[in-house]
């Protein structure tokens, strides 16, 4: 039996306008952006079946690229996957930038999670704020492997400058996922705290991304 021959009240579309998002499973809001399937598979039945080959939501989204093994993901349901993560990513960009001020980790560390926890590379960004803590940008410096990436002060203190920026929130993912800050991570932030000290810009916070909430070094009194 296909999706169509559903009580209405049970199709996943349906369900999603009459019921809110969150009525939905993960294989059903994955059959919504998908639409049908191919060979008798309905769109339910791929959702799940992307869900097991992946091994989970996070997996799935953090590479939609890997799919294609899969029948029934062609390069058009591969682009709606990919394309819906981005736009998710820039939703969150744009509540930051809304926001007044940035007044804890929380504010935050949503918008960095979604930008760097799904990343299989170890990447060093940098938000920057003016004297304020508003938002005037953001910006990927240094990329790694899955072992660590090099941060060189220099090039943050470059970048600071030329974003005019009064205070910078530093931020590196794990690919392990492991959160906890490493020694090398403590090092490299004591290095930068104060080579920013030099040109009168404050290091607000170090957020370490992993596969659960982002860890402030802040929160633990590392900064």
């Amino acid at each position: 039996m296909s999706i169509r021959d559903w009580p209405e009240g049970e199709r996943p579309r349906e369900k999603l306008l009459q019921q809110g998002t969150a009525s939905l499973s993960d294989a059903e809001l994955l059959a919504v952006l998908l639409g049908s399937g191919v060979a008798g598979a309905d769109a339910l039945m791929l959702g799940r079946q992307l869900l097991i080959e992946a091994g989970g939501l996070h997996a799935l989204l953090a590479d939609p690229t890997a799919t294609t093994r899969l029948a029934g993901i062609g390069p058009a349901k591969q682009a709606r996957l990919v394309a819906a993560l981005e736009l998710a990513r820039r939703s969150l960009g744009e509540q930051l930038h809304a926001r007044t001020t940035l007044q804890n980790p929380r504010d935050s560390g949503d918008f960095l999670r979604a930008k760097l926890r799904h990343l299989p590379y170890e990447v060093f960004a940098c938000l920057y704020l003016d004297n304020r803590h508003r938002v005037l940008a953001y910006e990927e410096l240094f990329r790694g492997t899955v072992d660590g990436a090099s941060v060189h002060p220099r090039e943050v203190v470059r970048a600071c400058l030329k974003h005019n920026a009064s205070a910078v929130i530093l931020a590196h993912n794990h690919p392990s996922g492991v959160a906890e800050p490493s020694l090398a991570d403590r090092a490299v932030t004591r290095s930068l705290r104060d080579a920013l000290l030099l040109i009168e810009v404050r290091v607000l916070d170090h957020l370490v991304i992993g596969a659960a909430e982002p860890v402030s070094m802040a929160a633990m009194g590392l900064i």
